[in-house]
């Protein structure tokens, strides 16, 4: 039997399971790796919702309320200390043993079920915000966190209008801090006017593509996909790879990509290499996608860090 229903559809995606497997074997990262998803499914039923299904290193799943969907995204990430050990005391894990790392997509809005299945925009558009979010992060729209009390919608900070592959208009997509971080005034939900020294704009150089991004048209998602905000035919370039975005008065670049981001700043010589990690960027400099600036076959993006004050550019892009 069909239903059209309004329901909230999360999708939990565990990354770092390859290196796992080349680290401890088959047999005990799959043992890892099945008790890590079976973990957070426990927590999407305690949590009141239902797992239509698992997809390999993660899972699917729908709550009546959204409330409980955030919250339960929430756990997950808690949960992520729980996760490790299980790795950790595995007895091939002498050496360094690589961490599973959580990503989460949340969407709310009318969904049809079938089948034993979910179809809708919201599920399309909570699967493609895995694309967006990098390591221990959790992605809502602003129909999600419009339905939160204001002790949880206050801890959500904007990330305005992004582009979701395969969809024609943007999604306006909400990041939620750590519980640390919910006193802050930076994690406001809604907009917060930049102060007047602040800088207004990144400018990106790659190749003859030379754009400034500021304000409505942040963040700026980087990568091989035609649906990103700038885009880099290069096989070495994940489909959405990096992005930056506007937070705490500085421009944050944050590595999504399976082959890193490397940040070499002008006047430096020291390479800053990003694996899911999160660095800021200042001044001017250079971002090797998938190969670290040192190699002259890299696809090399410039940035600069500007005011549009400014009458003189900051650095010679020439």
């Amino acid at each position: 039997m069909t239903q059209i229903l309004q329901r909230t559809v999360l999708f939990a995606d565990l990354r770092g399971s390859t290196s796992l497997y080349e680290t401890l074997g088959n047999a005990e990262a799959t043992t890892v790796v099945t008790q890590s998803v079976g973990l957070v499914a426990q927590i999407v039923h305690n949590a009141g919702g239902s797992v239509v299904k698992t997809l390999g290193d993660g899972l699917m799943a729908v709550f009546e309320d959204p409330t409980a969907a955030v919250m339960a995204a929430d756990e997950m990430h808690d949960s992520m200390d729980r996760i490790t050990p299980l790795a950790t005391s595995t007895r091939a894990a002498t050496q360094r043993t690589p961490v599973l790392r959580l990503q989460v997509g949340i969407a709310q809005g009318e969904v049809i079920a079938m089948s034993g299945d979910w179809f809708g925009d919201a599920v399309n558009v909570a699967a493609r915000l895995l694309d967006h979010a990098g390591d221990n992060e959790i992605l809502a729209t602003v129909s999600v966190v419009s339905h939160q009390p204001p002790e949880i919608r206050q801890r959500f900070r904007s990330l305005d209008r992004v582009q979701l592959r395969g969809r024609v208009e943007p999604v306006h997509v909400f990041l939620l801090e750590g519980r640390r971080f919910s006193d802050t005034a930076a994690t406001a939900y809604g907009e917060l006017p930049p102060a007047a020294n602040e800088p207004e704009g990144i400018r990106l150089v790659w190749l003859d593509m030379n754009r400034i991004y500021a304000g409505p048209s942040l963040p700026v998602v980087l990568g091989r996909s035609p649906q990103v905000t700038y885009c880099i035919d290069d096989s070495r370039v994940s489909r959405s790879h990096a992005r930056i975005d506007w937070h705490g008065g500085a421009f944050q670049l944050t590595d999504l990509s399976f082959n890193g981001t490397y940040v070499r700043f002008t006047g430096g010589s020291e390479i800053v290499a990003l694996r899911r990690g999160t660095c800021t960027l200042h001044g001017s400099g250079t971002l090797g996608l998938g190969a670290p600036p040192t190699d002259p076959t890299a696809p090399l993006v410039r940035f600069e860090v500007m005011k549009f004050s400014d009458t003189q550019p900051q650095v010679d892009f020439g």
